[in-house]
Protein backbone atom coordinates (compact mmCIF):
# COMPACT_ATOMS: atom_id res chain seq x y z
CA UNK A 1 0.00 0.00 0.00
CA UNK A 2 1.14 3.44 -0.87
CA UNK A 3 1.97 5.90 1.81
CA UNK A 4 -0.15 9.31 1.85
CA UNK A 5 1.03 12.22 2.12
CA UNK A 6 0.51 13.89 4.93
CA UNK A 7 -1.17 17.27 3.90
CA UNK A 8 -4.36 14.80 2.09
CA UNK A 9 -4.82 12.94 4.86
CA UNK A 10 -4.27 15.06 7.82
CA UNK A 11 -7.79 15.74 8.49
CA UNK A 12 -8.90 12.17 8.67
CA UNK A 13 -5.91 11.48 10.71
CA UNK A 14 -7.15 13.79 13.45
CA UNK A 15 -10.77 12.69 12.99
CA UNK A 16 -10.30 8.79 13.75
CA UNK A 17 -13.78 8.17 14.65
CA UNK A 18 -15.18 10.35 12.09
CA UNK A 19 -16.96 9.10 8.70
CA UNK A 20 -15.08 7.62 6.03
CA UNK A 21 -16.55 10.08 3.48
CA UNK A 22 -14.68 12.92 4.55
CA UNK A 23 -11.63 10.92 4.31
CA UNK A 24 -12.66 9.66 0.92
CA UNK A 25 -12.87 13.14 -0.09
CA UNK A 26 -9.89 14.35 0.67
CA UNK A 27 -7.58 11.08 -0.46
CA UNK A 28 -5.65 12.03 -3.92
CA UNK A 29 -4.85 8.01 -4.31
CA UNK A 30 -7.85 6.16 -6.03
CA UNK A 31 -6.14 2.86 -4.88
CA UNK A 32 -6.10 3.68 -0.81
CA UNK A 33 -9.55 5.15 -1.58
CA UNK A 34 -11.15 2.23 -2.91
CA UNK A 35 -9.23 -0.14 -0.07
CA UNK A 36 -11.58 2.01 2.42
CA UNK A 37 -14.49 1.45 0.82
CA UNK A 38 -14.14 -2.25 0.49
CA UNK A 39 -12.96 -2.33 4.43
CA UNK A 40 -15.50 -4.59 6.79
CA UNK A 41 -17.00 -1.82 8.97
CA UNK A 42 -16.32 -4.15 11.60
CA UNK A 43 -12.66 -3.98 11.36
CA UNK A 44 -12.73 -0.50 9.81
CA UNK A 45 -12.43 1.23 13.54
CA UNK A 46 -9.28 -0.49 14.04
CA UNK A 47 -7.43 -0.25 10.38
CA UNK A 48 -8.29 3.33 10.71
CA UNK A 49 -5.96 3.72 14.03
CA UNK A 50 -3.63 0.66 13.33
CA UNK A 51 -3.06 -0.29 9.71
CA UNK A 52 -4.14 2.72 7.89
CA UNK A 53 -2.69 5.11 10.28
CA UNK A 54 -0.44 6.03 7.10
CA UNK A 55 -2.35 8.70 7.10
CA UNK A 56 -0.32 10.70 8.35
CA UNK A 57 3.43 8.84 6.66
CA UNK A 58 5.05 10.78 4.34
CA UNK A 59 6.18 10.01 0.88
CA UNK A 60 9.15 8.20 2.07
CA UNK A 61 7.59 6.21 5.14
CA UNK A 62 7.82 2.11 5.54
CA UNK A 63 4.33 1.32 4.93
CA UNK A 64 5.55 -2.17 5.22
CA UNK A 65 6.29 -0.84 9.60
CA UNK A 66 2.24 -0.05 9.36
CA UNK A 67 1.41 -3.53 8.58
CA UNK A 68 3.45 -5.06 10.83
CA UNK A 69 2.46 -2.84 13.87
CA UNK A 70 5.86 -1.33 14.72
CA UNK A 71 4.67 2.13 13.36
CA UNK A 72 3.33 2.96 16.39
CA UNK A 73 6.53 3.39 17.42
CA UNK A 74 7.65 5.71 15.37
CA UNK A 75 6.96 9.70 15.53
CA UNK A 76 3.87 9.88 13.67
CA UNK A 77 2.40 6.54 15.19
CA UNK A 78 2.76 8.23 18.58
CA UNK A 79 1.25 11.25 17.31
CA UNK A 80 -1.67 9.60 16.09
CA UNK A 81 -1.57 7.62 19.60
CA UNK A 82 -1.98 10.75 21.49
CA UNK A 83 -4.32 12.47 19.25
CA UNK A 84 -6.22 9.60 19.71
CA UNK A 85 -5.42 9.87 23.60
CA UNK A 86 -6.90 13.42 23.73
CA UNK A 87 -10.36 12.15 22.19
CA UNK A 88 -10.48 8.97 24.46
CA UNK A 89 -10.08 11.51 27.50
CA UNK A 90 -12.27 13.92 26.29
CA UNK A 91 -15.28 10.59 26.35
CA UNK A 92 -13.40 9.23 29.83
CA UNK A 93 -14.63 12.61 31.11
CA UNK A 94 -11.72 12.24 34.09
CA UNK A 95 -12.42 8.44 35.06
CA UNK A 96 -10.10 6.84 35.81
CA UNK A 97 -9.07 3.54 33.48
CA UNK A 98 -8.40 0.20 35.06
CA UNK A 99 -6.02 -2.66 33.14
CA UNK A 100 -6.72 -6.55 34.05
CA UNK A 101 -5.52 -9.28 32.69
CA UNK A 102 -3.37 -12.46 33.76
CA UNK A 103 0.27 -11.67 35.36
CA UNK A 104 2.67 -10.67 32.71
CA UNK A 105 0.10 -9.85 30.07
CA UNK A 106 2.21 -6.47 29.99
CA UNK A 107 -0.46 -4.07 31.98
CA UNK A 108 2.02 -1.71 33.23
CA UNK A 109 3.77 -1.26 30.66
CA UNK A 110 1.16 -1.00 28.34
CA UNK A 111 -0.42 1.19 31.45
CA UNK A 112 2.46 3.49 31.62
CA UNK A 113 2.17 4.28 28.02
CA UNK A 114 -1.64 4.78 27.94
CA UNK A 115 -1.09 7.39 30.81
CA UNK A 116 1.25 9.67 28.47
CA UNK A 117 -1.40 9.34 25.79
CA UNK A 118 -4.74 10.30 28.08
CA UNK A 119 -2.32 12.74 29.86
CA UNK A 120 -3.42 10.40 32.81
CA UNK A 121 -1.30 9.79 36.18
CA UNK A 122 0.11 5.82 36.54
CA UNK A 123 -0.52 3.68 38.93
CA UNK A 124 0.45 0.14 39.65
CA UNK A 125 -1.93 -1.81 42.47
CA UNK A 126 0.90 -4.25 43.32
CA UNK A 127 3.65 -1.57 43.70
CA UNK A 128 0.85 0.35 46.05
CA UNK A 129 0.29 -2.53 48.18
CA UNK A 130 4.13 -2.34 48.52
CA UNK A 131 4.46 1.19 49.40
CA UNK A 132 1.75 0.31 52.12
CA UNK A 133 3.43 -2.81 53.58
CA UNK A 134 6.95 -0.08 54.19
CA UNK A 135 7.86 -1.53 50.99
CA UNK A 136 7.83 -5.32 51.37
CA UNK A 137 8.01 -6.85 48.16
CA UNK A 138 4.26 -8.77 46.96
CA UNK A 139 6.39 -12.09 46.76
CA UNK A 140 7.59 -11.64 49.88
CA UNK A 141 4.20 -11.15 51.62
CA UNK A 142 2.59 -13.68 50.02
CA UNK A 143 5.67 -16.29 51.88
CA UNK A 144 5.00 -14.40 55.10
CA UNK A 145 1.64 -13.40 55.23
CA UNK A 146 0.37 -15.72 52.13
CA UNK A 147 -2.72 -15.04 49.49
CA UNK A 148 -5.25 -13.80 51.42
CA UNK A 149 -3.47 -11.31 53.61
CA UNK A 150 -2.51 -9.88 50.25
CA UNK A 151 -5.60 -9.09 48.67
CA UNK A 152 -6.75 -7.64 51.69
CA UNK A 153 -4.52 -4.83 51.16
CA UNK A 154 -4.96 -5.25 47.26
CA UNK A 155 -8.54 -4.02 47.95
CA UNK A 156 -7.70 -1.64 50.04
CA UNK A 157 -5.21 -0.21 47.83
CA UNK A 158 -7.89 -0.61 44.57
CA UNK A 159 -10.69 1.29 46.87
CA UNK A 160 -7.77 4.49 47.73
CA UNK A 161 -6.81 4.24 43.74
CA UNK A 162 -10.40 4.46 42.58
CA UNK A 163 -10.76 7.89 44.14
CA UNK A 164 -8.36 9.48 42.05
CA UNK A 165 -9.64 10.80 38.62
CA UNK A 166 -7.53 10.77 35.70
CA UNK A 167 -5.43 7.82 36.46
CA UNK A 168 -4.68 4.66 34.41
CA UNK A 169 -4.13 2.17 37.16
CA UNK A 170 -2.73 -1.71 35.98
CA UNK A 171 -4.17 -4.18 38.74
CA UNK A 172 -2.82 -7.43 39.81
CA UNK A 173 -3.97 -10.34 37.91
CA UNK A 174 -6.19 -11.83 40.73
CA UNK A 175 -8.10 -8.70 41.35
CA UNK A 176 -10.69 -9.57 39.45
CA UNK A 177 -11.47 -12.37 41.40
CA UNK A 178 -13.29 -10.52 44.56
CA UNK A 179 -16.47 -9.13 43.97
CA UNK A 180 -15.28 -5.93 46.51
CA UNK A 181 -12.55 -4.95 44.34
CA UNK A 182 -15.10 -5.06 40.62
CA UNK A 183 -17.35 -2.46 42.61
CA UNK A 184 -14.00 -0.04 43.14
CA UNK A 185 -13.14 -0.29 39.71
CA UNK A 186 -16.49 0.06 38.29
CA UNK A 187 -15.75 3.99 39.47
CA UNK A 188 -14.21 4.08 36.00
CA UNK A 189 -13.68 1.64 33.06
CA UNK A 190 -12.30 -1.46 32.74
CA UNK A 191 -9.97 -3.20 30.05
CA UNK A 192 -9.20 -6.69 29.70
CA UNK A 193 -6.18 -7.87 27.95
CA UNK A 194 -6.59 -11.00 26.54
CA UNK A 195 -2.83 -12.77 25.97
CA UNK A 196 -2.65 -16.68 24.94
CA UNK A 197 -1.24 -18.77 27.66
CA UNK A 198 1.58 -19.90 25.28
CA UNK A 199 2.46 -16.72 25.22
CA UNK A 200 2.34 -15.45 28.57
CA UNK A 201 3.95 -18.96 29.37
CA UNK A 202 7.31 -18.15 27.25
CA UNK A 203 7.41 -14.08 28.33
CA UNK A 204 7.56 -15.53 31.56
CA UNK A 205 9.67 -18.13 31.26
CA UNK A 206 12.34 -15.80 29.47
CA UNK A 207 12.59 -13.44 33.04
CA UNK A 208 12.07 -16.52 35.50
CA UNK A 209 9.37 -16.97 37.67
CA UNK A 210 10.70 -16.27 41.24
CA UNK A 211 8.81 -12.82 41.36
CA UNK A 212 5.73 -14.77 40.52
CA UNK A 213 4.38 -16.20 44.01
CA UNK A 214 1.60 -17.92 42.07
CA UNK A 215 3.96 -20.36 39.83
CA UNK A 216 4.71 -22.45 42.38
CA UNK A 217 4.73 -25.73 40.78
CA UNK A 218 7.36 -28.14 41.00
CA UNK A 219 9.04 -28.09 37.30
CA UNK A 220 13.16 -27.88 35.97
CA UNK A 221 11.25 -26.72 32.84
CA UNK A 222 10.65 -23.18 33.35
CA UNK A 223 8.20 -22.92 30.55
CA UNK A 224 6.30 -25.94 31.72
CA UNK A 225 5.63 -24.66 35.09
CA UNK A 226 4.58 -21.47 34.23
CA UNK A 227 2.05 -22.67 31.66
CA UNK A 228 0.43 -24.90 33.96
CA UNK A 229 0.44 -22.52 36.93
CA UNK A 230 -1.07 -20.35 34.52
CA UNK A 231 -3.41 -22.67 33.01
CA UNK A 232 -4.81 -23.49 36.25
CA UNK A 233 -5.31 -19.70 37.60
CA UNK A 234 -7.12 -18.94 33.36
CA UNK A 235 -9.80 -21.66 34.62
CA UNK A 236 -10.53 -19.86 37.66
CA UNK A 237 -10.81 -16.13 36.74
CA UNK A 238 -11.50 -16.41 32.91
CA UNK A 239 -15.68 -15.59 34.38
CA UNK A 240 -14.24 -12.60 36.32
CA UNK A 241 -11.81 -11.47 33.07
CA UNK A 242 -15.42 -11.45 30.77
CA UNK A 243 -16.94 -8.74 33.22
CA UNK A 244 -14.59 -5.88 32.17
CA UNK A 245 -16.25 -3.24 30.29
CA UNK A 246 -13.99 -4.08 27.02
CA UNK A 247 -11.60 -6.57 25.79
CA UNK A 248 -8.32 -6.53 23.29
CA UNK A 249 -7.36 -9.58 21.89
CA UNK A 250 -3.80 -9.81 21.17
CA UNK A 251 -5.25 -12.73 18.87
CA UNK A 252 -7.62 -10.99 16.73
CA UNK A 253 -4.44 -8.09 17.15
CA UNK A 254 -2.10 -9.96 15.49
CA UNK A 255 -4.14 -11.28 12.98
CA UNK A 256 -5.14 -7.22 11.98
CA UNK A 257 -1.26 -6.15 11.69
CA UNK A 258 -0.04 -9.34 10.38
CA UNK A 259 1.85 -10.85 12.82
CA UNK A 260 1.95 -14.70 13.38
CA UNK A 261 3.37 -14.45 16.88
CA UNK A 262 1.61 -12.01 19.63
CA UNK A 263 4.71 -11.49 21.25
CA UNK A 264 5.78 -9.28 18.36
CA UNK A 265 2.84 -6.81 18.80
CA UNK A 266 4.50 -3.88 20.15
CA UNK A 267 2.97 -2.26 23.16
CA UNK A 268 2.70 0.66 21.86
CA UNK A 269 -0.07 -1.06 19.43
CA UNK A 270 -1.52 -2.77 22.15
CA UNK A 271 -2.20 0.94 23.64
CA UNK A 272 -3.88 1.96 20.81
CA UNK A 273 -6.28 -0.79 20.54
CA UNK A 274 -7.04 -0.15 24.06
CA UNK A 275 -8.08 3.46 23.60
CA UNK A 276 -10.08 2.23 20.25
CA UNK A 277 -11.67 -0.25 22.45
CA UNK A 278 -12.34 2.09 25.74
CA UNK A 279 -13.86 3.98 23.10
CA UNK A 280 -16.34 1.81 21.15
CA UNK A 281 -17.46 0.85 24.93
CA UNK A 282 -18.33 4.24 25.79
CA UNK A 283 -19.91 5.18 22.68
CA UNK A 284 -22.17 2.37 23.49
CA UNK A 285 -23.12 3.81 26.32
CA UNK A 286 -24.34 6.70 25.11
CA UNK A 287 -26.59 5.24 22.77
Amino acid sequence: MKALTYGSTLQFSTSVGGEIGSFNQNCKRQQTQQHFINLNPLKLERHRTLNLVTAHVSKDSNAHDVESGTFCDSLDGKWLLKAKGREVASCLDGQCLFLVGMMGSGKTTVGEILSDALDYTFADSDKYVEKLMGGTSVAQIFKESGEAYFREYESKALQKLSLVPQQVVATGGGAVVRPLNWRFMRQGITVFLDVPLDALARRIAAVGTDSRPLLDYDSADCYTKAFTALSALSKERSEAYANADATVSLLNLAACVGLKDVLDITPTTIAMEVLVQAQKYLNSKRR
